[in-house]
Protein backbone atom coordinates (compact mmCIF):
# COMPACT_ATOMS: atom_id res chain seq x y z
CA UNK A 1 0.00 0.00 0.00
CA UNK A 2 1.00 3.58 -0.20
CA UNK A 3 1.55 4.04 3.29
CA UNK A 4 3.86 0.69 3.98
CA UNK A 5 5.93 2.39 0.81
CA UNK A 6 6.09 5.23 2.91
CA UNK A 7 7.27 4.15 6.42
CA UNK A 8 9.76 1.69 4.28
CA UNK A 9 11.46 4.55 2.83
CA UNK A 10 11.32 7.11 5.29
CA UNK A 11 14.54 7.53 7.54
CA UNK A 12 16.26 9.50 10.46
CA UNK A 13 17.29 12.26 7.31
CA UNK A 14 13.68 12.43 5.93
CA UNK A 15 12.76 13.37 10.02
CA UNK A 16 15.68 15.63 10.45
CA UNK A 17 14.65 17.25 7.36
CA UNK A 18 10.94 17.01 8.31
CA UNK A 19 11.94 18.90 11.29
CA UNK A 20 13.45 21.56 9.53
CA UNK A 21 11.20 22.46 7.07
CA UNK A 22 8.26 22.54 9.69
CA UNK A 23 10.55 25.35 11.90
CA UNK A 24 10.33 27.59 8.93
CA UNK A 25 7.21 27.34 8.06
CA UNK A 26 6.05 28.11 12.02
CA UNK A 27 8.77 31.11 11.18
CA UNK A 28 6.50 31.78 8.11
CA UNK A 29 3.15 31.64 9.51
CA UNK A 30 4.97 34.25 12.40
CA UNK A 31 5.87 36.49 9.46
CA UNK A 32 2.64 36.72 8.21
CA UNK A 33 1.02 37.30 11.39
CA UNK A 34 3.14 40.54 11.93
CA UNK A 35 4.91 41.75 15.16
CA UNK A 36 3.41 40.66 18.60
CA UNK A 37 2.84 44.51 19.23
CA UNK A 38 0.18 44.32 16.89
CA UNK A 39 -1.04 40.74 17.80
CA UNK A 40 -1.40 41.61 21.53
CA UNK A 41 1.16 39.32 22.29
CA UNK A 42 3.25 38.90 25.91
CA UNK A 43 6.55 40.43 26.59
CA UNK A 44 7.69 36.80 26.28
CA UNK A 45 5.74 36.61 22.83
CA UNK A 46 7.84 39.91 21.74
CA UNK A 47 11.49 38.77 23.12
CA UNK A 48 11.05 35.47 21.63
CA UNK A 49 9.81 37.13 18.48
CA UNK A 50 12.68 39.41 18.46
CA UNK A 51 15.34 36.84 18.06
CA UNK A 52 13.80 34.99 15.82
CA UNK A 53 13.88 38.28 13.32
CA UNK A 54 17.42 38.60 14.23
CA UNK A 55 18.26 34.93 13.39
CA UNK A 56 16.14 34.92 9.91
CA UNK A 57 16.62 38.68 9.01
CA UNK A 58 20.20 39.47 7.13
CA UNK A 59 21.13 42.52 4.37
CA UNK A 60 18.66 44.62 3.39
CA UNK A 61 15.83 42.90 5.53
CA UNK A 62 17.77 43.81 8.82
CA UNK A 63 15.71 46.52 10.93
CA UNK A 64 17.15 49.91 10.85
CA UNK A 65 16.83 49.54 15.18
CA UNK A 66 18.88 46.50 15.20
CA UNK A 67 22.33 46.79 17.02
CA UNK A 68 24.03 43.18 17.21
CA UNK A 69 27.29 42.83 19.34
CA UNK A 70 30.09 42.34 16.85
CA UNK A 71 30.58 38.62 17.77
CA UNK A 72 27.26 38.04 16.73
CA UNK A 73 27.41 38.96 12.92
CA UNK A 74 29.59 38.69 9.86
CA UNK A 75 29.64 40.33 6.72
CA UNK A 76 26.82 39.40 3.98
CA UNK A 77 29.45 38.92 1.64
CA UNK A 78 30.53 36.01 4.00
CA UNK A 79 27.73 34.13 1.69
CA UNK A 80 30.80 32.91 -0.68
CA UNK A 81 32.31 30.86 2.25
CA UNK A 82 29.05 28.15 1.98
CA UNK A 83 29.67 27.53 -1.70
CA UNK A 84 33.53 27.46 -0.82
CA UNK A 85 32.46 24.62 1.58
CA UNK A 86 30.10 22.87 -0.36
CA UNK A 87 32.22 22.86 -3.75
CA UNK A 88 35.31 21.46 -1.87
CA UNK A 89 32.88 18.74 -0.03
CA UNK A 90 30.51 17.50 -2.28
CA UNK A 91 33.30 17.30 -4.74
CA UNK A 92 35.20 14.95 -2.20
CA UNK A 93 31.69 12.85 -1.82
CA UNK A 94 31.29 12.95 -5.50
CA UNK A 95 34.19 11.79 -6.06
CA UNK A 96 34.29 8.78 -3.38
CA UNK A 97 30.82 8.09 -5.06
CA UNK A 98 32.24 7.86 -8.84
CA UNK A 99 34.87 5.83 -8.02
CA UNK A 100 32.55 3.27 -5.78
CA UNK A 101 30.06 3.47 -8.90
CA UNK A 102 32.62 2.99 -11.65
CA UNK A 103 35.84 1.81 -10.03
CA UNK A 104 34.04 -1.15 -7.99
CA UNK A 105 36.11 0.61 -4.35
CA UNK A 106 34.34 1.00 -1.35
CA UNK A 107 33.57 4.06 0.13
CA UNK A 108 35.86 5.23 3.07
CA UNK A 109 35.33 3.09 6.05
CA UNK A 110 33.50 6.91 8.15
CA UNK A 111 31.59 7.64 5.29
CA UNK A 112 30.00 3.59 5.57
CA UNK A 113 29.63 4.49 9.30
CA UNK A 114 27.43 7.56 8.75
CA UNK A 115 25.70 6.37 5.52
CA UNK A 116 24.19 3.33 7.69
CA UNK A 117 23.84 5.24 10.99
CA UNK A 118 21.76 7.83 8.66
CA UNK A 119 20.86 5.95 5.38
CA UNK A 120 18.32 3.55 4.75
CA UNK A 121 19.07 -0.22 4.50
CA UNK A 122 15.81 -1.53 3.22
CA UNK A 123 17.10 0.32 -0.35
CA UNK A 124 19.34 -2.72 -0.90
CA UNK A 125 16.52 -5.08 -0.82
CA UNK A 126 14.36 -2.61 -3.47
CA UNK A 127 13.46 -4.30 -6.62
CA UNK A 128 11.06 -3.33 -9.33
CA UNK A 129 10.61 -0.50 -11.54
CA UNK A 130 13.00 1.37 -9.35
CA UNK A 131 16.19 -0.62 -10.14
CA UNK A 132 19.16 -0.22 -8.16
CA UNK A 133 20.59 0.77 -10.83
CA UNK A 134 18.94 3.30 -11.64
CA UNK A 135 18.80 4.58 -8.28
CA UNK A 136 22.49 4.35 -8.41
CA UNK A 137 23.04 6.46 -11.71
CA UNK A 138 20.39 9.15 -10.39
CA UNK A 139 22.10 9.34 -6.84
CA UNK A 140 25.65 10.36 -8.79
CA UNK A 141 23.89 12.52 -11.48
CA UNK A 142 22.15 14.56 -8.21
CA UNK A 143 25.28 14.69 -6.63
CA UNK A 144 26.98 16.12 -9.84
CA UNK A 145 24.28 18.29 -10.35
CA UNK A 146 24.34 19.71 -6.61
CA UNK A 147 28.34 20.18 -7.42
CA UNK A 148 28.16 22.24 -10.76
CA UNK A 149 25.13 24.29 -8.55
CA UNK A 150 27.98 25.22 -6.15
CA UNK A 151 30.35 26.13 -8.26
CA UNK A 152 28.29 28.53 -10.37
CA UNK A 153 27.08 30.10 -6.91
CA UNK A 154 30.74 30.67 -5.77
CA UNK A 155 31.22 32.17 -9.59
CA UNK A 156 28.61 34.39 -9.43
CA UNK A 157 29.87 35.15 -5.47
CA UNK A 158 33.27 36.00 -6.68
CA UNK A 159 32.58 37.63 -10.25
CA UNK A 160 28.88 38.69 -10.56
CA UNK A 161 27.20 39.81 -7.48
CA UNK A 162 28.10 42.86 -5.74
CA UNK A 163 27.47 42.76 -2.24
CA UNK A 164 26.28 46.00 0.40
CA UNK A 165 27.56 46.10 3.52
CA UNK A 166 24.61 43.82 4.98
CA UNK A 167 25.37 41.31 7.70
CA UNK A 168 24.35 38.15 9.08
CA UNK A 169 23.56 36.72 12.24
CA UNK A 170 26.74 34.05 13.38
CA UNK A 171 24.24 31.57 14.00
CA UNK A 172 22.63 31.87 10.40
CA UNK A 173 26.29 31.57 8.70
CA UNK A 174 26.95 28.63 10.89
CA UNK A 175 24.02 27.03 9.90
CA UNK A 176 24.58 27.99 6.31
CA UNK A 177 28.06 26.43 6.10
CA UNK A 178 26.24 23.11 7.76
CA UNK A 179 23.51 22.99 5.28
CA UNK A 180 25.90 22.21 2.43
CA UNK A 181 27.75 19.55 3.99
CA UNK A 182 24.43 18.03 5.12
CA UNK A 183 22.37 18.16 1.93
CA UNK A 184 25.53 16.46 0.03
CA UNK A 185 25.48 13.32 2.77
CA UNK A 186 21.53 13.16 2.23
CA UNK A 187 22.17 12.53 -1.18
CA UNK A 188 24.98 9.93 -1.22
CA UNK A 189 22.81 8.41 1.60
CA UNK A 190 20.30 7.33 -0.65
CA UNK A 191 22.56 4.76 -2.18
CA UNK A 192 23.44 1.59 -0.37
CA UNK A 193 26.81 0.91 0.52
CA UNK A 194 27.15 -2.90 0.45
CA UNK A 195 25.49 -4.06 -2.82
CA UNK A 196 28.17 -3.08 -5.79
CA UNK A 197 30.42 -6.02 -4.58
CA UNK A 198 32.98 -5.09 -6.92
CA UNK A 199 30.62 -4.73 -10.00
CA UNK A 200 31.05 -1.60 -12.19
CA UNK A 201 27.90 0.27 -12.56
CA UNK A 202 25.91 -0.01 -16.03
CA UNK A 203 24.82 3.93 -16.69
CA UNK A 204 21.06 3.50 -17.30
CA UNK A 205 19.12 6.41 -18.06
CA UNK A 206 15.38 7.13 -17.79
CA UNK A 207 12.90 9.49 -18.55
CA UNK A 208 12.91 10.89 -16.08
CA UNK A 209 16.70 12.34 -15.87
CA UNK A 210 16.12 13.30 -19.16
CA UNK A 211 13.29 15.70 -17.81
CA UNK A 212 15.22 16.48 -14.54
CA UNK A 213 18.63 17.88 -15.81
CA UNK A 214 16.37 19.77 -18.56
CA UNK A 215 14.49 21.82 -15.69
CA UNK A 216 17.83 22.08 -13.75
CA UNK A 217 19.37 23.99 -16.36
CA UNK A 218 16.33 25.91 -17.51
CA UNK A 219 15.88 27.07 -13.88
CA UNK A 220 19.78 27.78 -13.42
CA UNK A 221 20.17 30.01 -16.51
CA UNK A 222 17.05 32.18 -14.72
CA UNK A 223 18.42 32.07 -11.33
CA UNK A 224 22.01 33.45 -13.39
CA UNK A 225 19.79 36.21 -14.87
CA UNK A 226 18.32 37.18 -12.25
CA UNK A 227 21.54 37.38 -10.13
CA UNK A 228 23.01 39.52 -12.82
CA UNK A 229 19.96 42.11 -12.95
CA UNK A 230 20.89 42.41 -8.90
CA UNK A 231 24.01 42.76 -9.65
CA UNK A 232 23.66 45.54 -12.56
CA UNK A 233 21.65 47.59 -10.46
CA UNK A 234 25.33 49.21 -8.81
CA UNK A 235 27.50 48.70 -11.83
CA UNK A 236 28.01 51.55 -14.76
CA UNK A 237 27.69 50.05 -18.21
CA UNK A 238 31.58 49.31 -18.05
CA UNK A 239 30.60 46.93 -15.34
CA UNK A 240 32.31 49.68 -12.61
CA UNK A 241 30.28 49.39 -9.49
CA UNK A 242 29.06 52.59 -8.62
CA UNK A 243 26.30 51.71 -5.75
CA UNK A 244 25.97 49.91 -3.21
CA UNK A 245 22.22 50.72 -2.63
CA UNK A 246 19.12 49.38 -3.22
CA UNK A 247 16.78 49.72 -6.17
CA UNK A 248 13.40 48.32 -7.50
CA UNK A 249 14.93 45.34 -10.20
CA UNK A 250 13.38 44.88 -13.54
CA UNK A 251 13.41 42.09 -16.16
CA UNK A 252 13.18 38.01 -16.88
CA UNK A 253 11.02 36.60 -13.71
CA UNK A 254 11.36 39.80 -11.70
CA UNK A 255 7.72 40.97 -13.86
CA UNK A 256 6.43 38.44 -11.57
CA UNK A 257 8.00 38.06 -8.32
CA UNK A 258 10.00 40.31 -5.98
CA UNK A 259 12.65 37.25 -5.73
CA UNK A 260 12.86 35.18 -8.73
CA UNK A 261 16.36 33.78 -7.79
CA UNK A 262 14.97 32.04 -4.82
CA UNK A 263 11.82 31.05 -6.83
CA UNK A 264 14.37 29.64 -9.13
CA UNK A 265 16.37 27.76 -5.97
CA UNK A 266 13.25 26.16 -5.41
CA UNK A 267 13.15 24.54 -9.32
CA UNK A 268 16.52 23.36 -8.80
CA UNK A 269 15.79 21.10 -5.94
CA UNK A 270 12.19 20.46 -7.64
CA UNK A 271 14.67 19.36 -10.70
CA UNK A 272 17.07 16.96 -8.40
CA UNK A 273 13.70 15.73 -6.69
CA UNK A 274 12.93 14.12 -10.13
CA UNK A 275 16.11 13.32 -11.21
CA UNK A 276 16.49 10.71 -8.46
CA UNK A 277 13.63 9.11 -9.87
CA UNK A 278 10.24 10.94 -8.49
CA UNK A 279 9.52 8.78 -5.69
CA UNK A 280 12.64 9.72 -2.88
CA UNK A 281 11.00 10.69 -0.11
CA UNK A 282 13.80 11.85 1.79
CA UNK A 283 14.77 14.38 -0.76
CA UNK A 284 11.36 15.96 -0.74
CA UNK A 285 11.84 16.62 2.66
CA UNK A 286 14.62 18.12 1.74
CA UNK A 287 12.30 20.21 -1.58
CA UNK A 288 10.11 21.07 1.34
CA UNK A 289 12.89 22.77 3.74
CA UNK A 290 13.92 24.83 0.58
CA UNK A 291 10.34 25.92 0.28
CA UNK A 292 9.61 27.10 3.16
CA UNK A 293 13.82 28.38 3.94
CA UNK A 294 13.35 30.27 0.84
CA UNK A 295 9.45 31.79 1.39
CA UNK A 296 10.76 32.86 4.68
CA UNK A 297 13.74 35.16 3.08
CA UNK A 298 11.32 35.87 -0.02
CA UNK A 299 9.05 37.56 2.58
CA UNK A 300 11.45 39.51 3.88
CA UNK A 301 13.02 40.68 0.88
CA UNK A 302 9.43 41.58 -0.57
CA UNK A 303 8.33 43.37 2.95
CA UNK A 304 11.64 45.53 2.52
CA UNK A 305 10.61 46.60 -1.23
CA UNK A 306 6.91 47.60 -0.33
CA UNK A 307 8.29 49.42 2.68
CA UNK A 308 11.25 51.75 0.98
CA UNK A 309 9.64 51.71 -2.05
CA UNK A 310 6.36 53.85 -2.94
CA UNK A 311 5.67 53.08 -6.63
CA UNK A 312 7.02 49.04 -6.55
CA UNK A 313 4.75 47.37 -8.99
CA UNK A 314 1.23 46.01 -7.04
CA UNK A 315 1.27 42.76 -8.84
CA UNK A 316 4.27 41.00 -7.94
CA UNK A 317 3.71 37.91 -6.01
CA UNK A 318 6.84 37.72 -3.05
CA UNK A 319 7.87 34.09 -4.12
CA UNK A 320 5.72 32.05 -6.45
CA UNK A 321 4.36 33.82 -9.65
CA UNK A 322 0.45 34.39 -9.21
CA UNK A 323 0.78 32.55 -5.98
CA UNK A 324 2.57 33.29 -3.12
Amino acid sequence: TAWSLLVATWSVLATAWSLLASAFLGALALLQQGPPTRRGGSGLDQEISELLQDVLRYGKTKRGGEQLPGWLQVPKRWFTHFYVVSVLWNGFLLICLFRAEFLGESLPSWIQDVHHALGRDSQSKDTGKYSRYYKHFSALLVLLLLWLHSCRRLAECLWTSVFSNGVIHIVQYCFGLGYYIAVGSTVLCQVPTNVRNGKKLSVQICWYHIIGVMMYIWASLHQHRCLAILANLRKSRSGKIISLSHSVPFGDWFESVSCPHYFAELLIYVSMAITLGIHNVTWWCVVMYVLFNQAVAAVLCHEFYQKNFSSYPKHRKAFIPLVF
